[in-house]
């Protein structure tokens, strides 16, 4: 799936860079171009992919300082200078365009549904948010900011893919070493998913091509991503029960969301070395999955990849029912609020009223 990509904010510039270059290094040929937007001068500075630097006249280059309703109304002024810059990059050949952000903070949280509302008016291609939930560690401000962005966000972009903080790091990181290796799953997982119907060495028996992944996010609102690898056998035959078993990791163990398993859409990629990948253990797969998440289909195929392992990925579209979306939901309204009184049904949290959206 070719791809743009734009990074707002600190979080939202590492991410890009560590996608892009994951995509290079692989050779992959997925990422069409990337560009990372931010008021801070500093976090532009430290990055190497091209950078465009917005709110000079407002902040001068430091930085909202968490403030989102800042950092929306500077997007909204410079979303014009943006879109040309990206005019180059999105050609006819790109098929979505994705904008990473961290939504605990200022210029990400606010610039990113700001930037998706301003693209979905001009272009007629899918965009994306790749957004980042705070850590429980993370300080209320994050929190509070995270909630209204992800309220906002979802309903600008045509889907979000939520990467929960919590989620892909060892606990016995520090945090600058835990922000570190998120990027880098976000960037395996991410690249993965995106080349997947890229033309690659090898013949895949199930293609999965860009419609596959559009149609996974069709629905909109929120989804997640998960991945868990395997070794494999030399014969295809014993493999079965090693792509069932990955299947399941990716779902109950390796999601973007933990616990985020009920979903309206799915889609299953095998990934490895097309000799060792048992067709029998593909369709098992596709089968619980279908039962685990309720999806009354799951799209899927396979990847062919140099190794020796066997990969699942798994993509989730419309998980928005998750308890772990309610968590920190719940989460976000207390520090927003300061409210004693619970709200009536999680379920319902997208529309309460106690957590207002960010526009």
């Amino acid at each position: 799936m070719k791809v743009v990509l734009i990074g707002v904010g600190q979080a939202g510039g590492k991410i890009t860079q560590a996608l892009a270059a994951y995509d290079y290094e692989m050779g992959f040929d997925a990422i069409q171009g990337a560009l990372a937007v931010n008021t801070a001068e500093a976090d532009l500075q430290a990055l190497d992919i091209d950078t465009q630097l917005i709110g000079r006249d407002r902040v001068k280059g430091h930085g909202v300082g968490g403030d989102n309703e800042l950092g929306a109304e500077i997007m909204r002024e410079a979303s014009t200078e943006v879109i040309d810059e990206l005019d180059g990059r999105i050609t006819s050949r790109a098929e979505g365009i994705v904008i990473g952000a961290g939504l605990g903070g200022g210029t990400g949280s606010g610039g990113a549904p700001m930037l998706a509302r301003e693209l979905r008016r001009i272009y007629d291609i899918p965009v994306y948010v790749l957004g980042v939930l705070p850590g429980r560690n993370e300080g209320s401000i994050y929190q509070a900011n995270a909630g209204r962005s992800l309220k906002t966000v979802a309903r600008e972009a045509d889907a979000t893919v939520l990467i929960d903080n919590d989620a892909w790091h060892d606990n016995e990181e520090s945090l600058e070493a835990s922000f570190e290796t998120i990027n880098r799953n976000i960037a395996q997982r991410v690249g993965l998913l995106l080349a997947a119907g890229e033309v690659v060495d090898g013949v895949a028996e199930s293609v999965v091509d860009s419609s596959e992944v559009i149609n996974t996010l069709r629905p909109g609102g929120i989804a997640s991503i998960g991945y868990a690898a395997a070794a494999a056998a030399e014969d295809s035959a014993d493999n079965v029960n090693n792509i069932v078993t990955a299947t399941r990791n990716a779902l109950l163990s390796g999601t973007s969301l933990p616990n985020a398993v009920e979903a309206d859409t799915a889609l299953l990629v095998i990934g490895g070395d097309p000799d060792r990948i048992a067709r029998k253990g593909v369709e098992r797969a596709r089968r619980w999955l279908e039962d685990e998440t309720g999806c009354l289909e799951v799209r899927g195929g396979d990847f062919p990849l140099d190794s020796e392992r066997l990969a699942a990925l798994v993509l989730l579209g419309g998980v928005e029912r998750s308890s772990r979306i309610d968590e920190f939901l719940d989460r976000a309204r207390e520090a927003h609020e300061r409210a004693s009184e619970p709200t009536p049904d999680p379920n319902d949290a997208f529309e309460n009223d106690q957590l207002e959206d960010l526009f």
